[in-house]
């Protein structure tokens, strides 16, 4: 029997999930995508769950859409249009969505819908050696998965066009200086420090993090005078939380919080 395309495993209160076709580096197909929708259903909808990391097996990240599996499908099915609404923007809703924070380690390289998956993470950890390639003006197509919504966000207008039009790699040291993920790290450090940073947010309130994911969704919309409501109402709720209560009771009692357990969305 064939190994799965994805592998979700538990550690602690972590839900690791794994990319898991390394000799394609991981691309996406059909069945990985909703392989990957229905597993961070299930991460949400498991109260021991109170963050999750992404990551592949192998030597790379993900090359992207595996476009050697499209070519075998019945014509039918190779729209371009339906695959991205059938199966990857799920996936971009679902990420996006989460309260659960992610995490990205990304290994090796990460191109096309590859990169722009691991982008879509809360916190991205590389390898030195991995590379962040937008890769579709090569094969004459645009950005997709988020791509141009997430970059400029990210980076700038002038760096996510030079990406995007130039299709030129750029290395982990590169993109943590410009703001493209959080951190590089020696290769033989990734996982750890990778899980060390899901394990960390696995032991914040898990409350106050979905609504800091809810405040910085909200913002890519708002002028400031809406951003400011949308702060003022989210605050008022965390203020009113047990998790805020505990932790200016263990504040005053120089002691480490306990917080409430995770309420599934």
């Amino acid at each position: 029997m064939s190994e799965p395309c994805l592998l979700v495993e538990r550690r602690g209160a972590v839900a690791a999930l794994t990319l898991n076709r390394p000799d394609r580096i991981n691309a996406f197909t059909p069945e990985l995508l909703t392989a990957i929708a229905d597993a961070l259903d299930a991460a949400e909808a498991d109260p021991t769950v109170r963050a999750v990391l992404v990551t592949g097996a192998g030597r790379g990240f993900c090359s992207g859409q595996d476009i050697g599996q499209i070519a075998t499908l019945p014509p039918e099915e190779r729209d371009v249009s339906r695959i991205l609404e059938r199966f990857y923007e799920p996936v971009v809703r679902r990420m996006r969505a989460s309260a659960l924070p992610i995490v990205a380690a990304v290994n090796g390289v990460a191109a096309g819908a590859g990169a722009n998956f691991a982008l879509l993470a809360d916190i991205v950890v590389a390898a030195r050696s991995a590379q962040f390639v937008e890769a579709f003006v090569r094969i004459g197509l645009v950005p997709d998965v988020a791509g141009t919504w997430t970059l400029p966000r990210l980076v700038g207008e002038a760096r996510a066009r030079a990406m995007c039009l130039l299709g030129e790699p750029v290395g982990a040291e590169q993109a943590e200086a410009w703001g493209l993920i959080w951190k590089a790290v020696d290769d033989d450090r990734l996982a750890e420090e990778a899980f060390g940073v899901a394990e960390r947010l696995a032991a914040q309130p898990a409350h106050a993090l979905a609504l800091v994911k809810q405040a910085f969704a909200a913002s890519a919309g708002n002028d400031l005078d809406a951003q400011l409501h949308v702060e003022r109402r989210l605050q008022t709720e965390a203020a009113a939380s047990e998790d805020h209560a505990e932790g200016v009771r263990a504040f005053i009692g120089k002691r480490p919080p306990v917080w409430a357990p995770r309420r599934p969305q």
